[in-house]
């Protein structure tokens, strides 16, 4: 048996979460097109009768305005320790550029590992600016390997995945078969509520939305799930909770959806939308939602 870690950077938006279910072969991180939807270090973890590989999906590397912009950046560099390879993501449909240069020369050249960059959403791509943008990214620092990707498609993962199971020392299983993410199940159903939140809801709220699990008891049949919603302002509150209260509606059902096919039971979801007054910038409050 061969096993070890993989940590997976990259600047905002340039599908890291997305490359990660899609090696994984299941959704373990959520994904949305709007910066810092990954907000924790996503362990996702495939396992065959030869190797297990521990992908660890981070929060987009970024300049910080906020408490929790800082605390994000924290958790990329722990994640960074102790790993068999890492792996940097690019949007190679938006371009290289200097937030991939910020990233490459903070969280990946200083390590002693193997690095590999990754030039996402080729499927969006022309020929020639593939090419283009590959001899941009292997600019950015040392890599081992730079390898153009659809992780929306499944294009190149196969190439990528045998360099990195190359890499693994010999050594026994770090998580049991068939578990593919350690992250607790609170955490996992609060960023579904989240990502249907993002997907539905006005530019301005991402950064401003966070979810907690309130309530979680499984009766014979049925899982009653409450849930908190937090906004930073009241009129944030109205745009969630919507005219008649659809928009808060719509969120839930479609939430409601993918919670009762991860726990293959039916659902009772509330929702409930509260003010926590500038919650990225309040420690106790960062601390209170896990960050």
């Amino acid at each position: 048996m061969r096993s070890g870690f993989v940590s997976v950077v990259g600047r905002p938006n340039t599908g890291k979460s997305t490359l990660v279910n899609a090696l994984v072969g299941e959704k373990v991180s959520i994904v949305s097109d709007k910066p810092q939807t990954t907000r924790g270090r996503v362990r996702g973890v495939l396992t065959t009768d030869d190797y297990q590989l521990v992908f660890t999906d981070t929060p987009g590397f970024h300049k910080p305005r906020t408490l929790l912009g800082e605390r994000l950046n924290e958790m990329v560099g722990e994640s960074t320790h102790d790993v068999e390879a890492v792996v940097q993501v690019v949007d190679g449909a938006a371009g290289v550029g200097r937030g991939d240069a910020f990233v490459a020369t903070r969280q990946v050249a200083p390590l002693r590992c193997l690095k590999i960059c990754v030039v996402n959403k080729v499927d969006a791509m022309k020929r020639g600016e593939v090419v283009a943008q590959l001899e941009a990214a292997s600019r950015l620092a040392e890599f081992d390997h730079v390898f153009p990707v659809s992780a929306k498609r499944g294009a190149g993962l196969a190439e990528l995945l045998q360099v990195l199971v190359e890499v693994l020392p010999e050594g026994p299983a770090h998580f049991p078969v068939g578990e593919v993410t350690d992250r607790p199940l609170e955490l996992r159903l609060a960023d579904l509520v989240r990502e249907k939140a993002l997907a539905l809801t006005r530019e301005e709220l991402p950064h401003s939305i966070a979810v907690q699990v309130e309530e979680l008891e499984r009766t014979e049949g049925l899982v009653r799930i409450t849930c908190a919603v937090l906004v930073e302002r009241e009129s944030q509150k109205g745009i969630v909770i919507g005219s008649g209260g659809e928009m808060l509606k719509r969120i839930g059902t479609q939430a409601r959806k993918e919670i009762e096919a991860l726990l293959g039971s039916k659902v009772f979801l509330e929702l409930r939308v509260k003010v926590q007054k500038e919650w990225q910038r309040d420690p106790r409050a960062l601390g209170r939602l896990g960050y």
